[in-house]
């Protein structure tokens, strides 16, 4: 028995859901748990984050896959957030324009595995999963 695309709709949206749950635990666990303070661009990728566990979540209780364009919108900016923030720390040339004058420093590594995953390149996956998760999203 085939299964319509509109069936799929549901399992994009846990995927989703999942990983916005995954990346706002992993944020609050680096900040309360090991201390990180985060900086000001930190901040902003969580402002974009933080919603969108709420939202998948009603979106999912209730079927409503019509605001597709909406959590798109949300994680689109978190999305260019996070890139901004992963060039401020991958690139010399850019500390110039750094925009985090007081308190940590945005181009600080707290965490930097295998030599390339940081902070913010974990959240700039989990923005990127979540778009193309949401983008698959059939009407």
């Amino acid at each position: 028995m085939r299964t319509s695309n509109s069936n799929y709709n549901v399992y994009y949206f846990v995927a989703a859901w999942m990983v916005a749950i995954t990346a706002t635990l992993g944020s609050l666990f680096y900040s309360e748990v090991m201390n990180f303070i985060p900086c000001s661009l930190c901040w902003y990728q969580r402002i974009f984050m933080y919603p969108l566990v709420l939202i998948l979540g009603i979106a999912i209780y209730h079927n409503e896959y019509s605001i597709k364009k909406y959590i798109l919108a949300v994680s689109f900016i978190g999305w260019l957030i996070a890139l901004y923030h992963v060039l401020l720390q991958k690139i010399p040339a850019m500390k110039a324009i750094e925009p985090c004058k007081q308190g940590v420093p945005c181009s600080v590594d707290y965490v930097n595995y295998l030599g390339f995953i940081t902070i913010p390149m974990m959240s700039l996956t989990a923005f990127t999963l979540i778009i193309i998760s949401i983008w698959r999203v059939k009407k």
